[in-house]
């Protein structure tokens, strides 16, 4: 079989986001999110068209997908389908490349999920439901942290009893990795560059936020560590924090483990600060009406993605470009503006218009680094990572 169907799912806690491709060329045949599952008033939108309708489940809205796919005749029968990949947010150090998932493997990620409660959990829904639903499609799960199996052990060790990494594998492992490896070898296509011999920078700001420092192809370092909250101030997760805070909470304020983890992962970030929102466009917003709060958590948020683009120039040395994406990094001109202002230390300077229209290189001549804009497309590395892994177990 030469060409087949492979879906690229991402699910979350109350969503489903899939593309399906015609693989291995990689063209989208359609793609779309199942939004507010568990509502009466879920939003189904496949094709830029959107219908409000009761999904009680993930079942319920894989089994709404696959009948909309039938029913529009992206598929003619189901066991076209011969494929499915998933994102998974945490691999430990267990899994270092994208895997075929069996019973085994499922548990493995559903363990993870203490590293990732946010994620993995729905992650290993979204395969369980797939698997019991298209039983004759192998499933695949592609994993945030293995394009960051290349970080150095001075990097992704913490300076803690070396003993808790021996007995608990308490390091940094790393996210976004499908978005950064994906981007930097776009950006060095659009540069003319050889990406194994290339080394660039990589802001994935969206909801979720982190930065990546790539040195000839590979993850040297990036910014979130053990668990996807460390690192970047984002929409709700605080990143990095002293530690000591956490354990005051628990002995002075008297807040249960839960209770903080809620915290940090759920109230904090843009909008604990800002008391608005966790969606920057909200914040902005806010912050342009004289909201104090909303201004400060801009700042902070400009700040903490500067002072780590700028301690990565000092790790790379040499650099062949800067580059945003993700949902603010991709469409906030704002955004880009406000952290290029405080890389002015390092010569980098932006053109205002390409700024503006989101060009893919939107520095100016004069800059000492490029800045580019690279649209980041996840689910394509899911889909190529999944058809080498199921096209020679596929029987025609």
């Amino acid at each position: 079989m030469n060409n087949f169907k492979i879906l690229a799912i991402n699910s979350g806690s109350s969503s489903l986001k899939f593309k399906l491709y015609d693989m291995p060329a990689g063209n989208i045949c359609v793609g779309g999110i199942v939004e507010r599952i568990g509502s009466s008033e879920a939003q189904f939108s496949i094709n830029d068209k959107t219908k409000t309708l009761p999904i009680e489940n993930h079942e319920n809205a894989v089994k709404c997908l696959l009948e909309e796919l039938l029913e529009q005749n992206f598929i003619n029968q189901l066991n076209e389908i011969v494929g499915v990949g998933h994102r998974v947010a945490h691999g430990g150090e267990f899994f270092k490349k994208s895997t075929v998932v069996k019973e085994k493997e499922l548990e493995k990620i559903e363990q993870l999920g203490e590293l990732a409660p946010l994620h993995n959990p729905v992650n290993a829904m979204g395969i369980k439901v797939f698997s019991e639903i298209l039983p004759q499609s192998i499933q695949v799960a592609v994993f945030d942290t293995a394009f960051h199996q290349t970080i150095p052990s001075y990097n992704y060790l913490y300076p803690l009893p070396y003993s808790l990494y021996q007995k608990y594998k308490i390091r940094k492992y790393g996210f976004h990795g499908t978005s950064h490896q994906y981007v930097s070898q776009k950006a060095a296509e659009v540069m003319d560059l050889n990406f194994k011999e290339s080394s660039f920078i990589t802001c994935h700001l969206g909801n979720g936020a982190s930065i990546c420092c790539i040195k000839n192809g590979k993850s040297l370092d990036t910014s979130m560590g053990f668990t996807p909250t460390d690192g970047l101030m984002m929409g709700t997760r605080c990143g990095s924090i002293d530690p000591m805070i956490l354990p005051f909470l628990e002995k002075s304020v008297c807040l249960s483990v839960d209770k903080i983890e809620h915290i940090i992962n759920n109230e904090a970030g843009l909008l604990g600060i800002s008391g608005i929102s966790n969606d920057f466009r909200d914040v902005q917003i806010s912050a342009e009406k004289g909201n104090l709060l909303s201004k400060i958590a801009i700042k902070m948020f400009v700040k903490r993605i500067s002072e780590y683009i700028l301690s990565y120039v000092s790790e790379l040395k040499k650099i062949d470009g800067i580059i945003f994406t993700a949902g603010i990094g991709e469409h906030s001109a704002y955004v880009r503006r406000e952290i290029c202002k405080q890389l002015s230390c390092i010569d980098v300077r932006l053109n205002n218009h390409k700024n503006r229209d989101n060009e893919n290189i939107i520095s100016s001549e004069n800059s000492k680094f490029k800045v580019l804009v690279i649209p980041t497309d996840e689910e394509l590395v899911i889909a190529k990572d999944t058809y080498k892994l199921v096209h020679n177990l596929v029987k025609v």
